[in-house]
């Protein structure tokens, strides 16, 4: 996923969704949850990391843990600019992850940085950032990453009016006239996920391929669902999400940025290990990128 797209996202798609945050049940009182959610409350924390005593004399500020993300940072990633809310999937898995490393929701500052300063060489004046940074070799030349939060799923586009437009299950889509970019992720998810019948038409450039649904020469197309937001909200007249495809599998995965050879990499990476094995990633991501954003699962 590009940058340029990430950052015109949410630019484009300004609805707000007044939802509450779904935060993991940890050992941590419950006072320090940004607010409860039913998808948050059923899941089973563990309690937080064993070194969250240690990690408190760690950080930028001790005592305080400090979380970066972009200005302005875009739904569904943050909810209406204000990541101290805990409203969008980001601002909500920033806080699970302080109340896994023993902070309570007052001890989180935030600060604002522009997506390349965050990942340049030097040192930092937060603890970790997060803004949609995809875990690459290049970046860990320079910044740490933690464990992936979130791996990008496939996203199914079309138009107003489409055969593909009320689908439900990839059953529905299967006589759709697809077109997907030659060679990508995408392109392997459409073959061997939704199969459809008629053979898909191959494009070299994400560009050619939305020209094409533009023109309706193919009747929908397969992307990632962050470039999916993009497309719909500023690219495609009346262009509407289908859904996401449940198989991940060579998606770009989402770490937290820190400085290169922090401290705080371990646990800061033991408690998103943790968040993702006790469910509290994955309820995140079905409120704020599932149910919020209305892109449902297709099966």
């Amino acid at each position: 996923m590009t940058r340029y797209l990430t950052r015109v996202v949410a630019a484009a798609a300004s609805a707000a969704f007044a939802l509450g945050l779904a935060a993991c049940s940890t050992g941590v009182a419950a006072s320090t949850s940004p607010s409860s959610s039913p998808a948050a409350s059923e899941s089973t924390s563990a309690s937080a990391t064993p070194t969250a005593v240690d990690v408190k004399t760690l950080t930028v500020t001790p005592g305080k843990l400090t979380i970066a993300t972009g200005k302005p940072a875009y739904s569904p990633w943050v909810e209406d600019d204000k990541p101290e809310s805990g409203k969008g999937f980001e601002a909500a898995v920033a806080y699970a992850v302080a109340e896994k490393l023993g902070f309570a929701k007052e001890d989180v500052v935030w600060k604002r940085t522009t997506f390349d300063e965050a990942i340049a060489p030097g040192p930092k004046a937060w603890d970790f950032n997060l803004q949609q940074y995809s875990i690459t070799d290049e970046r860990k030349k320079a910044v740490d990453f933690s464990s992936s939060y979130y791996t990008t799923s496939q996203a199914v586009l079309t138009y107003a009016g489409s055969p593909a437009e009320k689908a439900t299950s990839i059953a529905d889509l299967k006589s759709v006239k697809f077109g997907v970019a030659i060679g990508t992720t995408s392109q392997k998810a459409l073959t061997t996920i939704i199969a459809p019948t008629s053979q898909p038409k191959i494009f070299n450039s994400n560009d050619d391929l939305v020209q094409a649904l533009k023109s309706k020469q193919i009747e929908a197309l397969v992307v990632d669902l962050p470039t999916a937001l993009y497309l719909a909200a500023a690219e495609i007249d009346n262009g509407k999400i289908v859904g996401q495809l449940a198989d991940t599998s060579g998606g770009d995965q989402f770490g937290l940025v820190l400085a290169k050879g922090s401290k705080l990499t371990e646990p800061v990476t033991a408690a998103v290990d943790a968040l993702k094995a006790d469910g509290t990633l994955a309820a995140l991501e079905k409120q704020w990128l599932s149910d919020s954003i209305k892109v449902p699962v297709l099966q």
